[in-house]
């Protein structure tokens, strides 16, 4: 290979990084945050995880494997104003946690303008309802489930008027933003969090993969395969993040 075919090779490359620095770092990425963006694809998209217990305002027993609130947000905001990044596929399989954190992060994805697919593999519990209702469009595996039910609080609790009323508003702000994220109507969800019989210690529904599509709780139902290609259609639609509208002047 000549001279000038070399330097055009290095230019191509576009990086200083040998590829196994840079696996390593990907690993690295991976282990500490669940995270992984995918270069060499269609479309440059990041994949984020939220897995385990979604853990809030506190920290949670080492042996509990958990999507911390602190990470999952700084990296939301990076994600949004990344030009590079074109998509974001969520991947959930939590048992849910604070309710808080958990539609905090939720609130985020839904405002984001990158094109956002989620995708429900093993559970989609609790607070993991909101956050798969999230993206723009969600996906579930028909083995997958997804249990709702209403707030709980663990610890002490004041048996006082106040309590059941900041109980009723905060299962307001759930039940609001998940009709307002899915095609599940106000009544058919509140119904389905306050059935009874079903849950042994509690009150609620579990619905698999295919009654979660049917109820309007999730968009469709398919793999990741499903997911990508979903997203890369949203992608090639919606054109520029952030169009650069500066002019030129002559």
């Amino acid at each position: 290979m000549d001279k000038q075919n070399l330097d055009e090779k290095e230019i191509d490359d576009g990086s200083d990084k040998d590829p196994i620095e840079e696996r390593l770092d990907e690993t690295e990425l991976i282990e500490k945050t669940g995270e992984v963006i995918s270069h060499n694809a269609k479309h440059l998209i990041h994949c984020l995880t939220v897995i385990g217990q979604v853990e809030g305002h506190y920290v949670l027993p080492s042996q509990n494997k958990t999507t911390k609130y602190e990470h999952i947000i700084p990296a939301l905001v990076a994600i949004e104003q990344d030009r590079s990044i074109e998509g974001l596929v969520i991947i959930l399989n939590t048992v849910g946690g604070d309710v808080e954190a958990g539609l905090a992060i939720a609130e985020l994805i839904a405002g984001m303008k990158t094109p956002t697919v989620s995708l429900v593999v093993g559970g989609g519990h609790s607070i993991g309802v909101p956050l798969a209702v999230s993206a723009k469009h969600s996906f579930i595996v028909p083995s997958a489930t997804m249990t709702i039910h209403p707030v709980r609080m663990n610890g002490l609790v004041l048996g006082v008027p106040q309590t059941l009323s900041y109980f009723d508003k905060m299962q307001d702000r759930i039940v609001n933003f998940v009709t307002s994220n899915s095609n599940i109507s106000d009544d058919e969800f509140r119904k389905l969090m306050m059935q009874t019989g079903e849950l042994v210690m509690d009150v609620g529904t579990v619905v698999d993969g295919e009654k979660a599509v049917e109820l309007g709780l999730i968009d469709s139902l398919g793999g990741l395969s499903d997911a990508i290609e979903c997203l890369y259609s949203i992608i090639e639609e919606s054109g520029e993040k952030y169009p650069d509208n500066t002019e030129e002047e002559s």
